[in-house]
């Protein structure tokens, strides 16, 4: 299993890649006795047994009617491109108990699973977006394009700092995704959906354009639920700093508890039953609780693309 991770891990390693392979080799281990076990390869055929090779792949039910022994060959999984979808804006920021940042969380979520393609020749590309869509990569295989990839992960959260202040416009970046995109790719996108919620169906939208060009699509929800989402705050009054606009506001928490959760859950109920509406998986995620769930969703909706 796979412990949560810690901003001090990420300063410990001081390397996406080396954390992200650590995590990998975790996740891999836990499923030796999963039905994941051997799903990036299929049968391709029978060939004669040589001496002295591994006997792991001695199909012994042939062996049982034909007396002869057999290994099965198989062939690698290659169809599979993977587009990695990060919201920077600046909510992104906002830390959990763990001292571990939405965004940073992500951006280990974003690295395992490109870990994960790399391991099976798969191809990953990456996009990141604020107010306007910035990096975008097309979907390839190599070791040298995973390595830029990286590398341009690392580069994001090195430069970036509590003190940026960027918006989001989700809705223009997928738009301008799903026309860059023109190989059908699982899309898979970290927000927090921290966006007006009256823009719910114009976001809806441009999902929808990314379905209608045949793209998988699956939202990781990426939120801190104790803080977020139930407004555990200490009781005592505080300021509170919107951290797209820096605009402060001075309030107790337990005045307005109820009328928040009330709202914040709703909205975020609405966002789940717009995706199933439109077949999108919607996955939501709290950073307190480590990367498990997040690779575990991933490869059950890798086992049902293709």
């Amino acid at each position: 299993m796979i412990s949560s991770i810690r901003k001090e891990d990420l300063a410990r390693f001081g390397n996406l890649e080396l954390l992200a392979k650590q995590v990998v080799e975790g996740f891999i281990t836990g499923l030796h006795k999963s039905p994941f076990h051997g799903f990036s390869v299929e049968f391709a055929e029978h060939r004669l047994y040589n001496t002295g090779e591994s006997t792991r792949h001695i199909d012994w039910k042939l062996f049982a009617r034909s007396e002869k022994i057999f290994t099965k060959k198989y062939e690698e999984e290659t169809n599979l491109r993977c587009q990695l979808v990060i919201d920077t804006s600046s909510s992104m920021l906002y830390r959990g108990k763990n001292n571990l940042s939405k965004l940073e969380f992500s951006m280990l979520c974003a690295a395992s699973i490109a870990e994960l393609l790399k391991r099976q020749r798969d191809a990953v590309g990456v996009s990141m977006f604020d107010t306007k869509l910035g990096l975008h990569t097309p979907a390839k295989s190599s070791a040298a394009h995973h390595r830029f990839l990286i590398h341009e992960m690392e580069k994001e959260l090195r430069e970036y700092s509590d003190q940026s202040k960027k918006g989001t416009n989700a809705i223009q970046a997928l738009h301008d995704i799903a026309e860059l995109c023109h190989k059908r790719s699982l899309v898979v996108l970290f927000t927090d959906l921290l966006d007006d919620p009256s823009q719910l169906e114009i976001f809806m939208q441009a999902v929808q354009h990314l379905r209608h060009n045949k793209h998988e699509i699956v939202i990781f929800h990426v939120v801190d639920k104790q803080t977020e989402v139930d407004f555990a705050l200490e009781n005592r009054p505080m300021n509170l700093v919107d951290m797209e606009t820096g605009e402060k506001m001075k309030l107790h928490p337990m005045e307005v508890k109820k009328a928040y959760t009330d709202a914040i859950q709703a909205y975020f109920a609405e966002v789940e039953l717009k995706c199933a509406q439109y077949a999108v998986d919607f996955m939501p995620v709290d950073i307190q609780n480590g990367l498990q769930d997040v690779l575990t969703k991933y490869m059950l909706k890798r086992q049902r693309l293709y």
